[in-house]
C-alpha cells in the first residue's frame, strides 16, 4: 500500500502534467503521500441548510437548496451573468463576473442544486456571487462531510482554477484509488493505552470529518504521532552520541577547582548552581562527550559555573576555550575570568577580530605548546591557525548566534572531540527547549544569588515624562547611574539616528552640564569611541548613558540602577527583558521604566503588563512564544524541525510532553526498536531519517 503513495501527484486522476506541476511549485505536493498529508486548515459547517426567507445581512458564508429558474446577462462594457435562485420560500440572485460562456452553458434550469458561498443584501434581494454550485443529487451522494475542510492555499492556485472544491475533489479521488488502506506506524500497545484512533480511521476522519468528536479524535491522534516521532528522533540523537561519540572523561578533581571552591569563591553558590554544577560532573566524568544546554537568565551566575566546568579541565590535563557571538562580550568573558583566575595563576588569554598579529602569533604558539590554558575569543577561534595541545572543553555562548557549520569547526581540532556546553541566557520557554534541544541534555539555574533586589518595572506614558525626569535626578543625587534606551529598526536607521540625537539633545538641555554628564553610545560609532564612552560610564564618570540596543548584552555596571526604554511598544518582550537585565547587578533597588505613546495595540498591553507582573525570563519567553509563535522566537526556521504540518507546539503544549514522555519510555525499554510489537514503528523510523517531512514516511 505504501507504494501506491509515492505515485507521482500528475498521475492522480484529474490531476495531470499542468496541475501537477503546479501543485509541486506552489504547496511541495510531488507525490500522493504529500497531498494526503495537506492538512486543512479549518473547517466550514455545511451540516445547515438555509432557506432564503431565514437569511441575514451578515456577510457569513451559507448553503441553501434551490433551483435556478431564470438567466440573463447584465450590463454593456463590463458585463455580468445573473440568475434568478429561488427555495419557495423566496428569491435570491447569483451573479457571475467570469466564465460567463461556460455556466450559461453548463447550468440546468428547474433542477436542484445547492449553492454555497458568502450572500451579501442590495435594495432588500439577497445575492451571492460566484457560488459553488452541485446537483443536488451529487451533492448526496458525494464523500462530502458536514464539516467541510478548507485546505492551504496561493493566489496562484486559484488563479488558475485549483479552488478548494477542486482540493476536496482530488482529496476524494486519493481517498477512492488508495480505499484509505495506510499501514499503521504506532505500536498497538501504545494505540490501546491511549485509546488513539486507528490511523486510518483519523486521516479520514481529518479530511472528510463525521462529526466534531471524529474531527477532535482524529487531530489528537496525527498531532501525537507527528510529536512523537520528532522526540524518538531527537531521544535516539541523544542516546547514539551517549554510545558512540567517544569524550575524555574527566576522572580526577583536582587542585584547581579544590583551591577555587575552598578558598577564591566569592559568595556561597546558590541551589541552583551547585544542582548544575553536580549534573555537569556527572557528564564530564563519562567517557562520552557532553552536550548540554545551561540556561539561566541575566544574572544568574553562569560565568562562575562555567569557569568551575573550566578548572575541572585544567584539572585533568586538558585546555579549555569559551566563544562568545560579540568582541564586547568575550571581553566581558575575559575580564570577569581573568579576576576570579588570577590568585590560581592560570594563564588565560582573549583573541578576537581586534587582536594584534605579534599578539596572535604568542598565543598560537601557547596554544599549541600548551602552556595557555584557557582562551576567551569570538569567531576568530574558528581560524584554521588556531591549533591546540589538547582541548577539552568548549563553551559556547548564546550559541543560537552561531550555525552549525561553525560549531563544527571546534570539533575537530581534536581527535577525540571536547565536551561541549551551551550557555544561553534567553530563557527558552521548555516546549521550545524539548523540540530544538532534545538531542541536548538541560540544566537550568532558576533562581538568583542572594542579595539581589527584584527590579521594579512600571509603565509611564509620554505625559507622565516631568515626573521620570524628576526621579532620575533624585536616583542621580543618590550617586547612582542611568541608561536611557532608544529603538533600533533597521528599515528606517535614518530615523532612528534622529529619535537618537533628538533625545540626546533634549537630555543634555534637562540634565545640564556641570552638574550632569551624559554618554551616548550607538552603532555608528567606531568600535574604539564606543569603547570609550562605556569606559567612562563603567568609571562614573558620566551619570547617564544614552544608547541603541547595543548595549543589550554584556555591559556590566553595578552601580546602575535605573533602565529607561523609550518607544517601549517597539520592542519584543525578550529584548525589553534583556534590557531590563542591564541594571540590578548591584546590592541597591533597580527600577525599569517602559515609556510609550497613549495608543498601544493589544500584544503591546500583554507585553507591558508582563513586563511589569513578573521578572522571571521563563514565564516571559512562555507569554513571548505565546504572542510570536515558535518561528520568530530564536530564528527556529533554520532548526528544520519545527516544520510541523499539524501539531503547534504553542497550542499542543501537552501532547508534546505526552509524546515525549512515551517516546523515552519506549526507547528505555526497548533502545533499538527491536521487539516484534515495534517492527512497523522501526521501519517508519529508517524511513523518516531519510526524508525531512515526517508525513511521508508515517504513512
Amino acid at each position: 500500500m505504501n507504494n501506491l503513495l509515492e505515485t507521482p501527484i500528475e498521475y492522480l486522476k484529474g490531476v495531470g502534467p499542468a496541475r501537477g506541476e503546479l501543485l509541486r511549485k506552489e504547496l511541495g505536493i510531488h507525490k500522493y503521500a504529500d497531498l494526503l498529508s495537506l492538512f486543512p486548515n479549518r473547517y466550514i459547517d455545511r451540516t445547515r441548510y438555509y432557506r432564503i426567507n431565514e437569511l441575514i445581512n451578515n456577510g457569513s458564508e451559507v448553503q441553501v437548496v434551490g433551483k435556478v429558474i431564470h438567466l440573463k446577462t447584465v450590463g454593456e462594457k463590463r458585463t455580468r451573468l445573473v440568475a434568478t435562485f429561488t427555495d419557495g420560500t423566496g428569491d435570491m440572485e447569483l451573479v457571475w463576473f467570469q466564465g460567463q460562456k461556460w455556466i450559461r452553458e453548463n447550468i440546468k434550469l428547474n433542477q436542484p442544486y445547492v449553492i454555497f458561498g458568502k450572500t451579501t443584501a442590495f435594495n432588500g434581494v439577497f445575492n451571492m456571487a460566484h457560488p459553488e454550485m452541485e446537483p443536488l443529487a451529487e451533492h448526496e451522494a458525494s464523500l462530502r462531510s458536514a464539516m467541510q475542510p478548507v485546505y492551504p492555499s496561493t493566489e496562484k492556485l486559484t488563479q488558475r482554477g485549483i479552488t478548494n472544491k477542486v482540493m476536496s475533489k482530488m482529496m476524494q479521488q486519493l481517498f477512492m484509488e488508495t480505499q484509505a488502506l495506510f499501514s499503521e506506524a504506532l505500536p498497538q500497545p501504545l494505540i490501546n493505552e491511549l485509546s488513539l484512533l486507528p490511523k486510518n480511521v483519523a486521516l479520514f476522519n481529518i479530511h472528510f470529518p463525521k462529526s466534531q468528536d471524529l474531527l477532535t479524535k482524529a487531530q489528537f491522534r496525527l498531532k501525537f504521532e507527528e510529536l512523537f516521532f520528532i522526540q524518538l528522533q531527537l531521544i535516539t540523537k541523544n542516546l547514539i552520541r551517549k554510545h558512540k561519540i567517544k569524550g575524555h572523561p574527566f576522572g580526577s578533581v583536582g587542585s584547581y577547582f579544590t583551591d577555587f571552591y575552598q578558598n577564591h569563591l566569592p559568595f556561597e553558590l546558590t541551589n541552583a548552581q551547585k544542582r548544575v554544577l553536580k549534573e555537569i560532573r556527572n557528564d564530564l566524568g563519562q567517557p562520552a562527550q557532553m552536550n548540554r544546554l545551561l540556561q539561566g537568565d541575566v544574572g544568574s551566575g553562569k560565568t562562575i559555573v562555567a569557569l568551575m566546568c573550566m578548572l575541572l579541565a585544567l584539572d585533568n590535563g586538558f585546555q579549555a576555550c569559551l566563544m562568545a557571538p560579540t568582541e564586547i562580550l568575550a571581553n566581558q568573558h575575559y575580564l570577569g575570568l581573568s579576576e576570579l583566575a588570577e590568585p590560581l595563576g592560570i594563564n588565560i588569554k582573549i583573541l578576537t577580530g581586534s587582536t594584534k598579529t605579534a599578539e596572535r602569533k604568542i598565543i598560537h604558539e601557547a596554544l599549541q605548546s600548551g602552556e595557555l590554558h584557557i582562551i576567551i575569543g569570538t569567531h576568530a577561534l574558528l581560524e584554521d591557525k588556531v591549533q591546540f595541545a589538547n582541548l577539552g572543553l568548549a563553551i559556547i555562548d548564546e550559541q543560537h548566534r552561531f550555525g552549525v557549520e561553525q560549531r563544527s569547526k571546534l570539533w575537530r581540532k581534536n581527535d577525540i572531540p571536547p565536551h561541549v556546553l551551551v550557555m544561553t541566557a534567553t530563557p527558552i520557554p521548555r516546549t521550545l527547549a524539548m523540540s530544538l534541544y532534545g538531542d541536548l541534555d538541560i540544566s537550568v539555574i532558576d533562581e538568583l544569588p542572594p542579595g539581589r533586589k527584584p527590579i521594579q518595572t512600571v509603565h509611564r506614558y509620554d505625559s507622565n515624562r516631568l515626573k521620570v525626569w524628576k526621579f532620575l535626578k533624585d536616583e542621580i543625587a543618590l550617586g547612582r547611574q542611568v541608561y536611557i534606551v532608544y529603538p533600533l529598526i533597521q528599515e528606517s536607521e535614518k530615523m532612528d539616528y534622529k529619535d537618537l540625537m533628538d533625545g540626546y539633545e533634549s537630555i543634555s538641555r534637562d540634565f545640564p552640564l556641570p552638574q550632569y554628564s551624559v554618554s551616548i553610545v550607538h552603532g555608528k560609532m567606531k568600535p574604539a569611541e564606543k569603547d570609550s564612552e562605556m569606559t567612562r560610564f563603567a568609571a562614573n564618570k558620566t551619570n547617564i548613558m544614552v544608547a541603541t540596543t547595543v548595549i543589550e548584552v554584556g555591559v556590566n555596571v553595578p552601580n546602575a540602577s535605573v533602565m529607561v526604554i523609550e518607544s517601549a511598544e517597539r520592542f519584543g518582550l525578550s529584548q525589553l527583558h534583556q534590557l531590563r537585565g542591564r541594571v540590578g547587578r548591584g546590592a541597591d533597588q533597580s527600577y525599569c521604566i517602559l515609556m510609550t505613546g497613549e495608543k498601544l495595540s493589544n500584544d503591546t498591553k500583554t507585553r507591558i503588563e508582563t513586563m511589569c507582573r513578573t521578572n522571571d525570563g521563563f514565564e516571559i519567553a512562555e507569554v513571548d512564544l505565546k504572542l510570536r509563535g515558535p518561528g520568530d522566537i530564536m530564528g527556529t526556521q533554520q532548526s528544520g524541525v519545527l516544520n510541523l504540518q499539524i501539531a503547534d507546539i504553542v497550542k499542543d503544549k501537552e501532547i508534546l510532553t505526552l509524546a515525549r514522555q512515551y517516546a523515552i519510555a519506549l526507547l528505555k525499554a526497548d533502545p533499538g526498536m527491536i521487539a516484534p510489537e515495534n517492527t512497523a514503528l522501526r521501519n517508519a523510523y529508517i524511513e523518516m531519517t531519510k526524508k525531512k517531512n515526517i508525513w511521508n514516511y508515517i504513512s
